[in-house]
């Protein structure tokens, strides 16, 4: 596997979503804002602190960070993305914002409290799904990484009806990861299965 290759398919994807559709849900290729919401609800359920640093890895144009500002006072947050577009929108979005940072780049250059991935693991384009799990390890390594508390991340569900399966979709096996995240990362692993989405979330917690 060439990360490199993959990183540049999946920045100009996401840049020309962010180009047919600006600043919504649909930019960063969600269906609408309402399942979007309830996306960031479970990510944020590794938060156990009020005041506290986040990184928002796979940021886009910065979706997160409103949600976030509805609900904690003291948020310090530092967005990555691959696509420059997308940190471009989300740098002109929040401009003047305290306490934030938009970074283009695979991998935050330093640690924070925390650190979230929604959506990155979904769509594989013309990826083989050996190629793809690679790629998706690699990435929960810099989460952990990245991370000091805890970290959390979703993907699609291999559990998702098959007739509704997509072929440029990646599907993953939720138990696989959840074995993976409770023997390499934490003995504190949470599996979120029940949203009602055809997707599940993983929240990683470290013993600190």
């Amino acid at each position: 596997m060439k990360e490199k290759d993959i990183l540049t398919e999946v920045s100009d994807y996401y840049s020309q979503k962010l180009a047919e559709h600006g600043q919504t849900a649909k930019g960063v290729d969600w269906n609408g804002v309402e399942s979007q919401t309830i996306r960031f609800e479970q990510l944020c359920k590794v938060i156990q602190d009020p005041n506290f640093s986040i990184t928002d890895l796979g940021c886009g144009y910065g979706a997160l960070l409103e949600y976030l500002d509805d609900r904690y006072e003291n948020v310090s947050y530092f967005g990555v993305d691959v696509s420059e577009a997308m940190i471009e929108s989300a740098k002109e979005r929040f401009k003047g914002r305290d306490k934030t940072e938009f970074c283009a780049s695979s991998s935050p250059y330093r640690a924070v409290d925390y650190c979230v991935a929604s959506g990155i693991f979904n769509v594989r384009l013309d990826r083989s799904e050996e190629e793809w799990s690679e790629y998706l390890l690699s990435t929960l390594d810099v989460l952990d990484r990245s991370s000091k508390i805890g970290f959390a991340f979703n993907c699609l569900t291999s559990y998702s009806d098959e007739p509704l399966k997509r072929q440029n979709l990646y599907y993953a096996d939720p138990c696989w990861l959840f074995d993976i995240c409770k023997r390499k990362y934490s003995r504190n692993v949470t599996l979120l299965h029940d949203y009602n989405l055809y997707e599940f979330t993983i929240l990683v917690r470290k013993v600190v």
